[in-house]
C-alpha cells in the first residue's frame, strides 16, 4: 500500500474519457510502475464565482485541520495497539482499506447531497470532524487520567525505600504495638548498615536490645525494624536523623492494605476497559474522518478546477501514486496533457530560473490542479 498519493485534475478540451485513455497510455508507456486511478467527482453545485473564490481561501486551512485530525487518531491507534500488544490492523472505512477507499472513491449522496452549496458541504465536514476531535480529547484525557493514577501507584511501589509505599514489605508479625512499646521502620543507607546495627541500641534509652530486623533491601537502602518504648520514640527519631538514618512514618492496617489492593485492581481493570473502548472508538472514528477528508478533497478538486479551467466543468480528476524516482517523469506526462501554451508560467523557480510564482503561493506550482495526500 502506498502512503503518499497525488490528487490531480487535468483540463479536458474534448471529453474526460478520451483524456483518461491518453493518460493511461502515457503512464503505461513511460511510468508503468505508477498506480493510476480515476477520482470520480459528481456534478456539484457551482454557485457564484465570488462564492468559489471565498471558499478557495478557506480550503487549504480546512484541509490541514481535517488531515491533522485523521493523523492524530491514526497515531493514537498505533500507540494503543503497541501498549495492548495487539497486532496492528489495517485502517478501514466501513471495512474497506483506506487506500482502496481513496482509489475507488464514491461520493456519499445521502451524507452530502450534491444539491447543497459547496460551503455548506465544507462547513458540515468541518463541524463533524471538529466534534470527533473534541470527543477524542475527552476520551484520551479519561484514559490518561487512569493511566497516570496507575503510574503513580507503581512508582510508589517500585521507587526507592526512602519514598515508596512500605505496606507491601511489612507483615503483621513485623510490627509490635502495645501500651508501652512501638516498632519503628528505619531506612538505612545500603553500605553503612554495620553502623546502624552497632549503634541503634544506644541512640536513646529504652530501646529493646537485638530488636532490629532487616525486612528488605534495594540498590540504595535497607529497611529495618526497631522496637522501643513509645515515650522515647521522638528522641529516637531525632538521634537517628543526626546519624543519617531516616525513620519512616508507618501504621500497619490490614484494612487499609486490602483497600489499596482493591483500588489497584480496579484501576488496572478500568485501564484495560478504557483502552479497549478507546481503541474501538478510534477505529470507527478514523474511518468517519477519513471518509469526510476524501469528500473534502473532492470539493477541493472541483472548486480549484473551476477556478483554474473555467465553466462549464470539464476536467479529468485522478489519483496517482508514483514512486519517488518516477515523480519528475510523471509530472512531465501530466504537463504534456495540458493544452497550455504558457506552461512555463506555472513552473517553479528551480525549473525556469526565476519564473512567476503559481497561484496561492503554491510551492509545487503546475499548469493543472495538484495536491498531495499523505495517509500516515
Amino acid at each position: 500500500m502506498a502512503s503518499r498519493y497525488w490528487v490531480v485534475s487535468l483540463p479536458a478540451q474534448n471529453s474526460a474519457s478520451s483524456l483518461w485513455n491518453r493518460l493511461q497510455e502515457q503512464i503505461s508507456k513511460h511510468s508503468f510502475d505508477t498506480p493510476l486511478y480515476r477520482f470520480n467527482i459528481p456534478n456539484l453545485r457551482v454557485g457564484t464565482l465570488d462564492s468559489l473564490l471565498s471558499l478557495s481561501d478557506d480550503l487549504l486551512k480546512s484541509n490541514n485541520f481535517v488531515e491533522g485530525v485523521s493523523h492524530k487518531i491514526g497515531r493514537q491507534i498505533e500507540e494503543l495497539e503497541r501498549v495492548s500488544g495487539v497486532e496492528s490492523s489495517a485502517l478501514t472505512v466501513d471495512g474497506v482499506p483506506v487506500d482502496s477507499y481513496l482509489t475507488r472513491f464514491v461520493w456519499d449522496e445521502a451524507m452530502y447531497p450534491t444539491i447543497s452549496p459547496l460551503k455548506e458541504i465544507v462547513d458540515s465536514i468541518h463541524g463533524q470532524v471538529a466534534k470527533i476531535e473534541d470527543d477524542l480529547k475527552v476520551r484520551v484525557a479519561e484514559y490518561n487520567n487512569v493511566r497516570s493514577q496507575l503510574n503513580a501507584i507503581n512508582r510508589k511501589q517500585s521507587g526507592s525505600l526512602a519514598v515508596r509505599d512500605l505496606s507491601g514489605l511489612v507483615k503483621p508479625e513485623d510490627i509490635i504495638i502495645s501500651e508501652h512499646l512501638v516498632t519503628l521502620l528505619a531506612i538505612v543507607p545500603k553500605y553503612p548498615q554495620k553502623d546502624w546495627l552497632s549503634s541503634y541500641e544506644t541512640l536513646t534509652n529504652y530501646v529493646v536490645p537485638r530488636s532490629s530486623k532487616k525486612l528488605f533491601e534495594d540498590n540504595e537502602y535497607a529497611l529495618y525494624t526497631v522496637t522501643l518504648f513509645s515515650r522515647v520514640a521522638d528522641n529516637f527519631r531525632t538521634s537517628a536523623r543526626e546519624k543519617g538514618f531516616q525513620i519512616r512514618d508507618f501504621e500497619y492496617s490490614s484494612e487499609a492494605q486490602e483497600s489499596r489492593k482493591q483500588e489497584l485492581e480496579k484501576l488496572v481493570q478500568d485501564q484495560e476497559n478504557l483502552r479497549g473502548s478507546l481503541l474501538q472508538w478510534c477505529y470507527t472514528s478514523y474511518g468517519e474522518v477519513f471518509s469526510s477528508w476524501m469528500h473534502f478533497c473532492a470539493v477541493r478538486v472541483f472548486t480549484e478546477s473551476i477556478l483554474r479551467y473555467g465553466l462549464p466543468p470539464n476536467f479529468l480528476a485522478c489519483v496517482l501514486a508514483p514512486p519517488t524516482k518516477a515523480e519528475k517523469k510523471v509530472r512531465s506526462i501530466l504537463e504534456g496533457l495540458c493544452d497550455s501554451g504558457n506552461s512555463t508560467f506555472w513552473k517553479t523557480d528551480d525549473e525556469v530560473g526565476g519564473g512567476v510564482p503559481g497561484l496561492a503561493g503554491d510551492a509545487d506550482a503546475h499548469p493543472y490542479v495538484s495536491f498531495t495526500i499523505n495517509l500516515v
